[in-house]
């Protein structure tokens, strides 16, 4: 599975001059958790965060004692509390890449790129949707794939868990290779396992 499988798309961005006070509404009214920054040319040169837009909002409670920090002055813009540079990566990466990518990083999004141009935008919860899809919509997908690639009534697919089993009518090892490699491109596939038919009588 590649990230252009899962990614969502358009994204919204915003540029360096956008106001923070407008980034948050985007935030909060479309449920993101990071929007892109981009240039004149849609390239990307940054990320803004929910922490980015928070961090130091809220005035000192003064019933919690005297505040003896110095504490800077909030952006007004984008350009005061971006994240720059910022990594981005591309639309064929291997989703999995992406996903340690997150993790191993501790951030919640990630943009993709074609080339510097963003193209939209793969989050945690983009795989938190496809791992919860239902495997009746995933069973449905494969079979989908695989008709177009060796007819309708070749394959028999089962779903459970987001593990696929696939019997093959033919004994052919190339095609059971390529049925699995489109079995696994299908968002919400954990795993595929292709056997020919024979194999299980």
């Amino acid at each position: 599975m590649r990230a252009r499988d899962l990614m969502s798309a358009p994204v919204v961005t915003v540029t360096p001059g956008t106001t923070a006070k407008h980034a948050a509404e985007l935030l909060a009214e479309k449920g993101f958790t990071a929007l892109p920054v981009v240039d004149e040319d849609d390239r990307l040169i940054g990320i803004v965060t929910e922490a980015d837009l928070i961090r130091n909002r809220f005035p000192h409670d003064m019933r919690s004692g005297p505040d003896h920090e110095a504490r800077p002055r909030p952006g007004l813009t984008v350009a005061e509390v971006m994240t720059s540079p910022a990594t981005g990566m591309s639309t064929g990466a291997d989703a999995a890449d992406v996903g340690r990518a997150l993790l191993d990083g501790r951030i919640r999004a990630m943009p993709i790129v074609d080339g510097s141009r963003v193209v939209g935008i793969l989050t945690r919860g983009d795989f938190v949707r496809a791992f919860a899809r239902s495997d009746e919509a995933i069973a449905a997908d494969v079979r989908h794939h695989l008709a177009i690639y060796g007819g309708p009534g070749r394959w028999t697919v089962e779903a459970r868990d987001g593990v696929v089993r696939i019997g093959d009518a033919y004994d052919n090892d190339t095609d059971r290779h390529v049925a699995r490699l489109l079995a696994e491109a299908v968002p919400g596939v954990v795993e595929a396992k292709v056997t020919y038919q024979e194999d299980e009588r």
